[in-house]
């Protein structure tokens, strides 16, 4: 028999609509409507742009914390006598701050940092105020430390990478950020084994991680490309042997990121990164998402010789490039418009230039122009519609020749 005093009614208002579980993180939409954050970031990840309440197409994806209803729900929580396990505040989340910094600070002496690195992240993910608390207390330091000293320890190397992810991720202080560490071998050789080893959340993670430290300024981008058969390979593996959207979109992200070296780009292209990218593009009912970060990947490596040859070499990528013009999204145009001019107009590839007449592209080069297009991306269109011959009825010219043509005009990349 069943007690009455076991059996507990959550507010309707405290569930989350998406995942019906009583919300940690309560964030709320312009339509008005409040979800736990995790969910909706889940359904913004997977490539949806509506209020799964409402259905409207939201005008802006920005997620206001609502801590009054947070606050609802811990009254609630610390005064409900039990709570099923699926609707009941971890203890951990009733840490003080000045607890939760000590656990941090104690990492290094803890017999069990496991545990105490699962209530910090609780203790964190329960409110912005508290992940910025510890952040500007110096955390994100000595969660690196505790990293760069736990090399091959896999159980405490994930749980602090988790850690260290959700302090990382969705912070807007770039001010904090710039403090945050120095790449060191020791991180270097523990984000490696996550990579190698770690389970699939774990290596999602990693990948996150590396995106901010690639993006920080003065970070020392070449030792994450020092060993070709580290880090860059072990990305490229997330990407192209996972069928998990979540790990392909942190991969992708990441190698974005990594990228702006130009070091990095005849590397990535080198460890076999564009047969990825062509059969994640040539997927028909690929993501949004995950379209746009290979179109803005292939955009980066067609910088360099070695990924202008790649692409070229492989007869997969341009003509699903060009299939994906204009149906995407206006930088997902923008970004193939840049790969084709690098490869036909600066490359002078017969290969890729064939495979543009052969998929129509320069009809949709035509459309492209008469849209609002930025300045580059319109004069990158005009210099291929001298290339391909087009006459003023809109028609291409079969007897194109690839000679060069008198111009005044000054190409600037566009990067």
């Amino acid at each position: 028999m069943v007690r009455r005093d076991l059996l507990i009614t959550v507010p309707t208002f405290f569930k989350c609509p998406i995942s019906l579980d009583v919300m940690k993180s309560p964030v709320s939409l312009c339509t008005g409507v409040t979800y736990d954050r995790s969910s909706i970031q889940t359904w913004f990840d997977d490539g949806n742009n509506t209020c799964p309440a409402t259905m409207q197409i939201l005008q802006s994806k920005d997620l206001v914390p609502n801590h009054t209803l947070q606050r609802l729900i811990q009254i609630w929580s610390h005064s409900s006598p039990s709570s099923s396990p699926r609707s009941r505040f971890h203890p951990s989340q009733l840490l003080s701050q000045e607890n939760a910094l000590r656990l941090v600070k104690n990492l290094s002496q803890d017999p069990n940092p496991v545990v105490s690195l699962s209530k910090v992240a609780d203790f964190m993910k329960t409110s912005d105020k508290n992940k910025v608390f510890l952040v500007n207390a110096g955390c994100i330091p000595l969660l690196a430390d505790f990293l760069a000293a736990n090399v091959g320890i896999m159980e405490r190397l994930e749980e602090g990478v988790r850690v260290l992810c959700i302090a990382l991720t969705n912070y807007k202080e770039d001010e904090v950020k710039k403090a945050i560490l120095v790449l060191d071998p020791d991180l270097l050789s523990a984000l490696l084994l996550l990579l190698q080893k770690g389970k699939i959340d774990s290596k999602i993670d990693t990948a996150r991680v590396l995106e901010v430290l690639a993006g920080m300024p003065g970070s020392k981008l070449t030792m994450i490309g020092e060993r070709e058969e580290g880090i860059l390979f072990q990305l490229i593996r997330l990407v192209g042997k996972e069928t998990d959207f979540r790990a392909i979109d942190a991969g992708l992200s990441c190698l974005i990121a990594i990228s702006a070296s130009k070091r990095i780009r005849s590397q990535i292209v080198r460890l076999g990164l564009v047969p990825v990218l062509a059969k994640l593009i040539s997927q028909q009912d690929q993501k949004i998402s995950i379209v746009e970060k290979v179109l803005k990947l292939l955009e980066r490596i067609s910088m360099c010789t070695e990924g202008r040859s790649g692409i070229c070499e492989d007869p997969a990528i341009i003509p699903a490039m060009v299939q994906k013009m204009l149906k995407v999204s206006d930088s997902a145009t923008e970004n193939a418009v840049v790969v084709v001019w690098s490869v036909c107009h600066i490359f002078r590839d017969r290969r890729a230039i064939d495979a543009v007449d052969r998929s129509n592209g320069m009809a949709k080069i035509l459309l492209l122009m008469q849209s609002n297009c930025s300045p580059a991306v319109r004069q990158m269109s005009g210099d291929l519609l001298k290339l391909f011959k087009v006459n003023s009825n809109g028609s291409l010219n079969s007897n194109r020749c690839l000679c060069s043509y008198d111009t005044k005009t000054t190409h600037i990349m566009p990067f």
